[in-house]
């Protein structure tokens, strides 16, 4: 895809998935993550052409005036959209496929101090919440949805809903449908039956102490008869 062609479908991402956005100048003047994503262009040109610090520098520059951190070397395919933006981290390595949606305080980020593959790959159509953290060389299969606040450590199948700390599969969807298989989850079963054993000690500590509040009562009056 050329890259004029790829700068209209990245305006079109935005005013696709972003109900705010009313028109496409709207988009151009005012998006913080669509002119990160244009900076990111020219920044992974001049990164193939093994020009590292001018390219770094304009990623910076990109930094200081949208808020928003991308390596040049980040590999980012077309559609791309950063929804607000504002302390999104895509690392070196981390390759992004088309038509991926990123919210507000996502980090791609790596663990490796080796000049390896160490940060995360997500395939199509993924979209992921505000504040999320996907930290590694883990492979995000398409079409995946990953909650706000998830941090993701492993990899994610196709098609998976993911929320928690760490993040783990809660559900299964059919992109073609929006049909949803949830999956059961052990540990929020756990909290519910651990709310309820609560419930019902707070119930009884309840009757005890009225129980006690009544004793000294009805020995007061024993004393007063006699």
């Amino acid at each position: 895809m050329s890259v004029l062609r790829g700068i209209r479908r990245d305006i079109q991402a935005a005013r696709e998935r972003d109900p705010a956005a009313t028109n496409a100048l709207e988009v151009i003047l005012a998006y913080p993550g669509f002119h990160a994503r244009q900076l990111h262009r020219l920044a992974h040109s001049l990164h193939q052409r093994r020009l590292r610090v001018l390219a770094r520098v304009i990623s910076h520059l990109s930094r200081v005036f949208t808020g928003i951190e991308i390596h040049p070397g980040a590999d980012i395919g077309d559609g791309f959209f950063i929804d607000h933006g504002m302390g999104v981290v895509i690392g070196e390595t981390a390759q992004i496929g088309a038509n991926c949606h990123l919210y507000q305080g996502v980090t791609l980020g790596g663990t490796s101090t080796k000049r390896i593959k160490r940060h995360p790959t997500l395939g199509d159509n993924v979209v992921v919440g505000a504040g999320a953290k996907l930290i590694g060389a883990i492979d995000v299969g398409n079409n995946v949805r990953i909650g706000a606040g998830s941090v993701v450590v492993s990899n994610v199948p196709d098609n998976a809903t993911v929320v928690g700390v760490p993040g783990h599969v809660v559900a299964y969807h059919d992109p073609g449908d929006d049909t949803i298989l949830k999956l059961p989850d052990p540990e929020w079963d756990i909290i519910q039956r651990l709310e309820g054993q609560i419930k019902k000690l707070e119930k009884r500590i309840a009757q005890l102490e009225k129980g006690r509040k009544r004793k000294p009562a009805a020995s007061q009056r024993q004393e007063d008869a006699s």
